[in-house]
């Protein structure tokens, strides 16, 4: 939906709806901070929008503020702001933008969703209305918290967000038994990995997958930001010589043996083989990884499946290729298929873990006296 066309509706849906447009414009750039759009209103003309566009960066409200033109400055004391998420109510790497809305004097603030971090929570909210702003929330609720599943998972559940992906044949196997690489997605559906890399803070496979493949782990076909790449090597048995420790991307070898930091390169101690799934993610939720892509072998992406902790899964099929002997896919539960899309011969079927969806754990974060 083109401004334009928020001009002539002007509900407040609508204009939250602009909101969650500008907040995508951040993807793979904000974390660990969420996506964030911003729109300000004044009598049903937009006079200001702007979005979080990278960590570290001014928040949506600030650069929605900037973005008003000289003339309209004069009426954002009479004006509403829109915005996706909570404002933020604390100084981080930016002050908060509670006391922007505060010192420009908006008398409105219409919130899509709360934000779950403890530090905000609700305290943007009460500040506000202690200042007698008029606030209104929640408003499309559901798809602003759609939008940031990733932020809300990483502060209600203490971990990243987990999206599975593998590529297989038509007889469901990922691979040969023997070293030689079969190559099975196309070049289309590279591409795709590549875009879906760019998406996420990291990048996570095992040593096995790191000695057959010696991957680079990057998003080089696609324009964006590498995620971290995130090797489990308990043992370090992996070479210096490998591309994973070229120095091109932040790496984080996880490890039982050392803990140490050598530039973008971190070995981070974790707990003892046996201890399965939760010391990589208690590892990642300290390193500040928001999301994380496992694109590894089938005993780790099985891990994870069976230890009931996965949010999405991303599979491609080649359905023109069958492998005789070779190694099986995972086997998976508790999914919904949400879409699938064809590239060629690959079809690309992506799923929701239905156990997460229905556990309502995940999106109650507290309640608030307001």
């Amino acid at each position: 939906m083109s401004p334009s066309e928020i001009k002539k509706t002007g509900s407040a849906e609508v204009y939250m709806q602009r909101c969650l447009q500008l907040a995508d414009l951040g993807t793979g750039y904000t974390a660990p901070n969420p996506l964030v759009g911003a729109v300000l209103v004044h009598e049903g003309r937009i006079i200001g929008e702007g979005y979080h566009a990278r960590y570290g960066g001014p928040h949506a409200e600030v650069n929605c503020v900037q973005s008003v033109g000289i003339m309209d400055r004069r009426l954002i004391p009479a004006s509403t702001l829109y915005v996706s998420l909570e404002p933020c109510c604390h100084f981080g790497k930016t002050p908060p933008c509670t006391d922007l809305i505060i010192r420009e004097k908006i008398p409105r603030v219409v919130i899509g969703c709360r934000d779950p971090f403890s530090k905000v929570n609700g305290k943007g909210i009460e500040i506000l209305l202690a200042h007698g702003v008029i606030v209104e929330y929640p408003v499309l609720e559901d798809l602003s918290i759609e939008k940031n599943r990733r932020f809300f998972i990483f502060h209600l559940q203490n971990r990243p967000y987990i999206i599975l992906k593998w590529a297989q044949s038509a007889n469901y196997k990922m691979g040969g038994l023997t070293d030689h690489r079969i190559r099975i997605s196309n070049e289309y559906s590279n591409r795709l990995v590549h875009k879906w890399r760019t998406e996420e803070a990291g990048i996570l496979i095992g040593t096995n997958t790191a000695l057959k493949d010696d991957p680079e782990l990057t998003a080089r076909l696609w324009p964006g930001k590498n995620p971290v790449r995130i090797v489990l090597d308990r043992e370090l048995r992996l070479p210096d010589s490998l591309k994973i420790f070229d120095g091109n991307t932040p790496s984080i070898i996880l490890n039982g043996k050392k803990e140490s930091r050598s530039g973008d390169l971190h070995f981070k101690k974790i707990a003892a083989e046996n201890a399965g799934i939760p010391p990589i993610l208690s590892a990642l939720y300290s390193s500040g990884i928001l999301s994380v892509i496992v694109e590894g072998g089938a005993g780790l992406l099985q891990s994870f499946i069976d230890y009931g902790v996965w949010d999405e899964m991303r599979i491609i099929t080649n359905q023109e290729l069958e492998i005789p002997h070779g190694v099986s896919s995972p086997d998976f539960r508790n999914a919904k298929l949400l879409h699938s899309d064809i590239f060629g011969s690959d079809t690309v079927h992506y799923y929701r873990n239905t156990s997460m969806e229905e556990s309502m754990g995940v999106w109650e974060y507290g309640s608030m006296g307001v």
